[in-house]
């Protein structure tokens, strides 16, 4: 059974160790020095690094740890050219399966246009990267508003038990964005006090469950590529 690791990195990105036995997947190395400090006091070697996407804060960390530990890196076939020290290429729907580890790819532009997210479909854990944030989604740097909205319209259908592990620590920022557009949701405003409460005990707020974004995350809640795509504009100018 796979175990995961929150590696606070930067000012709010999230980088992740995946292990099982003695084995470790990182995902989205935003910064080589906490990972490889945890990877250490974690006695565990270093077999893959796994990218969402090309962003230099979600890839910074691949060249020191991938010399360190002559791990490989593996990314989405379409950004080969984009992702530093890539070494296995996967395509959508793919899935990649070996001892230790076993997980899905699956293609989700909007953010950037090879955008991948990481689905451990075994235990329901789904590493979306830039896509898919707690109670919001990423800005549209290269892709459409019907890219994004078809991405998440694609996380909409797994398991509603599903974890989601997001990138970035922009929750309670996002939380105001929703009630401020949904303010009678009620699973919204329970939803923000355990925000709040894990936010001041310093606890991350990665993972959350598919079931409560589906309930409070207005993105999600969208009914078309319209009103999307109007929400995601009043989001960039929050």
């Amino acid at each position: 059974m796979i175990k995961v690791e929150i590696v606070n990195c930067l000012k709010d990105n999230f980088s992740y160790i995946i292990h099982n036995n003695d084995e470790a997947i990182v995902i989205d190395p935003s910064e080589s020095i906490p990972i490889d400090q945890l990877l250490e006091k974690l006695k565990l070697k270093l077999k893959y690094i796994l990218n969402t996407h090309h962003h230099l804060d979600h890839v910074d960390g691949n060249s020191v740890l991938k010399e360190k530990y002559n791990c490989k890196i593996i990314g989405f076939e379409d950004d080969s050219k984009r992702i530093p020290g890539i070494d296995i290429c996967l395509k959508n729907e793919e899935i990649f399966s070996e001892k230790n580890f076993k997980f899905k790819v699956y293609h989700t532009p909007g953010h950037t246009l090879g955008h991948i997210c990481y689905h451990f479909f075994e235990e329901k854990k789904l590493f979306t990267g830039d896509t898919l944030f707690s109670l919001s989604c990423g800005r549209l740097f290269e892709g459409t508003y019907e890219d994004m909205y078809k991405s998440l319209s694609l996380i909409k259908t797994f398991d509603k038990d599903t974890l989601i592990y997001f990138g970035h620590e922009y929750t309670l920022s996002n939380s105001k964005f929703c009630i401020n557009y949904d303010p009678d949701n009620e699973n919204l405003k329970k939803k923000i006090l355990e925000i709040n409460k894990s936010i001041k005990a310093g606890i991350p707020t990665t993972p959350s469950v598919l079931k409560d974004e589906l309930e409070c995350n207005i993105f999600l809640k969208a009914e078309n590529i319209e009103t999307f795509a109007k929400l995601r504009d009043l989001k960039d100018n929050f």
